[in-house]
């Protein structure tokens, strides 16, 4: 089955240029003559530039955005002929593999060129950032430049938190597909199924309707709960009594969905019910309590008092929910300690767990888009009672 869209895959020009001028317009608050990236997220988001080639770390990938005029690509040969077909019109290379320069100097003379106005521009230095760089190039380039290489991380996830309408299009489009998914497959799974079994049987059914990706899919198994939620699938049988835990972080056109699912097989008990039943309603105060003005300690608030009344005796995750979009994971963190204020198209996930018992662990996640009037729920609710299969 394929959910039918009429979604294409990539961004128009006018698009990247409003997020230039957004981007344009935090670098003045922040000071800065421009930004370095290097990570594909970041160059994507900027270009519209995807390649399967990211997974070898063998050649760097520049874009360098100024505080005034068009971002400029600096990529190795082997990536010209496509980067030409994005909006970029200046684009620069080098032969490459060449580690003794791999495009270093290039970029020196391209920030250098800058107008100096701050005498400082940001790259990946910050939280939920890296430098997708050799290290030992990065020290060298901060050396022989004529500007000061600072943290741009703050001002880069300010205009990446707050998506755009096309970007909203997309994340709600896979949050459908895996909804659909999710739906139809306590149909599929048996008890006596292995955890990869489960696993790809959903991951073969988002493909099959239309994702593009499934890079994030941990399935975990265990009695009454499970005891860590990031590993996983194994070979491990599923039988009587399990709770099997999947998690999903699919995507279309390079935006993720990230939200889970929870299945008992054979039967449950009634202690795995009023957890499941607890998270439930947790789950709905995040929903509740994430709207514009509100902080991202609210939205933890929120959920952590009725976690808390049910009796929970830990949760390792260490926050109850984070930002979407391009990275399965993204600011703010719905945690004690970050305060960041809710803004409208913000795409945040809502992910309150417990641990009711040693190495028992439920945790429920929907996604939410914040609206002027509140959270719009992207996600087909889970189910309020957890479903059994039999």
């Amino acid at each position: 089955m394929q959910n039918k869209i009429n979604l294409e895959r990539g961004f128009s020009t006018p698009e990247f240029e409003e997020r230039l001028i957004k981007a344009q317009d935090v670098m003045q608050q922040y000071k800065l003559d421009g930004l370095l990236l290097t990570t594909p997220q970041n160059i994507r988001y900027f270009t519209g530039y995807d390649s399967q080639f990211w997974e070898s770390p063998t050649r760097p990938w520049f874009v360098v955005v100024p505080a005034s005029g068009k971002p400029i690509g600096i990529v190795p040969e082997i990536g010209e002929s496509e980067f030409k077909k994005t909006w970029l019109e200046d684009i620069k290379t080098w032969p490459s593999p060449r580690p003794e320069d791999e495009g270093i100097s290039i970029l020196k003379s391209t920030i250098d060129d800058l107008k100096k106005t701050y005498g400082q521009i940001g790259a990946e230095f910050g939280k939920e950032m890296a430098i997708r760089m050799p290290v030992r190039d990065l020290f060298k380039l901060k050396e022989i430049v004529k500007t000061n290489i600072v943290d741009g991380s703050d001002a880069i996830w300010e205009m990446r938190m707050i998506k755009t309408n096309a970007e909203v299009e997309r994340i709600k489009h896979i949050c459908s597909i895996a909804s659909d998914a999710y739906y139809d497959l306590p149909s599929k799974l048996n008890i006596g199924d292995t955890e990869r079994e489960a696993v790809n049987k959903l991951k073969i059914d988002i493909i099959n309707r239309g994702a593009d990706n499934v890079p994030f899919m941990p399935g975990i198994s265990g009695k009454g709960g499970v005891s860590q939620i990031v590993c996983g699938p194994s070979d491990k049988v599923i039988e009587n009594g399990d709770i099997l835990f999947i998690d999903t972080g699919s995507t279309f056109d390079g935006y993720f969905c990230d939200f889970d699912r929870n299945f008992a097989f054979g039967s449950t008990t009634s202690e795995v019910e009023k957890v499941y039943e607890i998270l439930w309603h947790a789950t709905d105060a995040g929903i509740n309590a994430a709207k514009p003005g509100a902080s991202t300690f609210d939205i933890f608030n929120a959920m952590n008092q009725i976690i808390s009344d049910g009796n929970s005796v830990g949760n390792n995750v260490g926050r109850l929910g984070h930002g979407l979009g391009l990275q399965l994971t993204e600011p703010p963190s719905h945690r004690p300690g970050d305060n960041t204020i809710i803004k409208e198209n913000m795409v945040l996930t809502i992910e309150p767990g417990m641990e009711y018992a040693n190495g028992k662990m439920i945790v429920h996640e929907e996604n939410i888009l914040i609206r002027k009037d509140g959270a719009e729920l992207i996600t087909k609710r889970a189910p309020k009672e957890i479903p059994i299969i039999k």
